[in-house]
């Protein structure tokens, strides 16, 4: 049961589909109420009116996380209803895996995940950064993902973006210091989302497996045929092999619903039983 986020006020970029749909979800039922943020008005419009109607508080607020006039204003608009910004989840994301060799094919879509993934994250923090210090709290939640542990085949410009998210966040937090809380989350490999459809070469993602892809290999096509071992399939095995969009969305629900005290600052979310190597 939640402890923490009764009348937590949290907004959520990219809260119309996905992890952030998701995020959304659990932490209205815990209580707290969502400002959901995303470009796509049909799919947001959808998500909240579910949430609305199940009885729980939230509202959606159409931008574009590329735009900080646009995120501002969508912020503005929740303090007004609301009062405060306690929390911002900063997910919106892409994910072009590719190889530089693709760059022919690629670079929209590179373009596209540096503009969404960085300045997504930058107009974020800079939306609600004023509110928060003048409450003299406040907490930041950026997505960030194992890619960006390193320079990794097939995922160069991802892992760049991923990457300055961490920078960003570590920035922020000696900068806010006893003000803003601070977290970063680092999921591994995820199925089942949007973002997948945002990959240019499927093959790209073999860069984060390495010496492991025969494993890899072998279990994702039984994950896709159904024939992976109960126990890859159980999540209190640690043999347990991939997280699903409900598990990474409850990880990120887990560092929010704490005490304003206790901070949760670097999370990775990865299965115990898992093939990636970073």
């Amino acid at each position: 049961m939640s402890k923490y986020l009764a009348d937590k006020v949290i907004a959520i970029t990219g809260a119309g589909s996905g992890f952030g749909k998701l995020i959304a979800q659990k932490c209205a039922a815990g209580g707290a109420k969502v400002v959901g943020i995303d470009i796509n008005d049909e799919i947001l419009s959808k998500a909240f009116e579910d949430i609305r109607a199940a009885g729980m508080e939230g509202v959606a607020q159409v931008a574009d996380v590329t735009n900080l006039a646009q995120v501002k204003a969508a912020v503005q608009q929740a303090i007004d209803m609301y009062g405060a910004i306690d929390v911002i989840v900063n997910n919106a994301g892409v994910m072009p895996l590719a190889y530089f060799a693709d760059h022919e094919r690629a670079w929209e879509n590179w373009h596209k995940a540096i503009d969404i993934n960085i300045k997504g994250v930058v107009n974020g923090i800079a939306a609600v950064y004023d509110q928060m210090i003048a409450q003299g709290r406040g907490h930041v939640v950026n997505i960030s993902s194992i890619y960006g542990n390193a320079g990794v085949e097939g995922a160069g410009v991802y892992s760049a973006t991923k990457a300055a998210v961490t920078a960003l966040s570590d920035s922020l937090r000696v900068e806010a210091a006893g003000k803003i809380k601070v977290t970063t989350i680092k999921p591994t490999g995820v199925l089942g989302t949007n973002l997948a459809s945002t990959v240019v070469n499927e093959m790209a993602i073999m860069g984060l497996v390495g010496g492991k892809a025969g494993q890899f290999v072998e279990n994702l096509s039984n994950f896709r045929s159904g024939g992976l071992r109960a126990e890859q399939m159980d999540i209190d095995s640690v043999q347990y092999w991939l997280i699903t969009p409900d598990d990474l969305a409850d990880a990120v629900v887990h560092v929010i619903d704490q005490p304003w005290g206790i901070s949760l600052s670097d999370v990775t979310v990865r299965a115990s039983g898992e093939n990636y190597v970073y």
